[in-house]
């Protein structure tokens, strides 16, 4: 039996996600990316709280983008990721990659985010 994509996305996030967690000095970076945007949240997972958000829905981004969904835009999403975290004193932090390959818009968000300050 064939996995359909969004069943294979699902265990390798599993298995991520066995490994991975948030704690309030490390919290978790989420990635969640759809078809049309991509979101990231630093999550500290001991309380189950969300401590910081971006996305390319944010109404700072929205009006620069031209598309929610590609690289240039995860780069944008990346950097206010950082920015927000930096301003709550976070400096490091554990990846989540929500069980999304390693490549394209989750590693530019990635690559942004360690350029904005993040350490991980």
């Amino acid at each position: 039996m064939k996995l359909t994509r969004k069943e294979s996305t699902r265990r390798r996030h599993g298995r991520i996600r066995r490994k991975v967690s948030g704690t309030p000095e490390r919290p978790r970076l989420a990635v969640f990316r759809s078809r049309q945007h991509i979101y990231a949240q630093l999550i500290d997972d001991t309380s189950h709280s969300t401590l910081v958000a971006a996305s390319t829905l944010d109404p700072e981004l929205r009006a620069g983008l031209s598309s929610g969904a590609n690289c240039d835009a995860s780069s944008q999403v990346g950097k206010l990721i950082a920015q927000r975290a930096m301003e709550k004193g976070i400096t490091q932090v554990v990846f989540d990659r929500g069980g999304n390959l390693f490549h394209g818009r989750v590693k530019a968000l990635a690559d942004a985010a360690r350029e904005g300050g993040l350490d991980f």
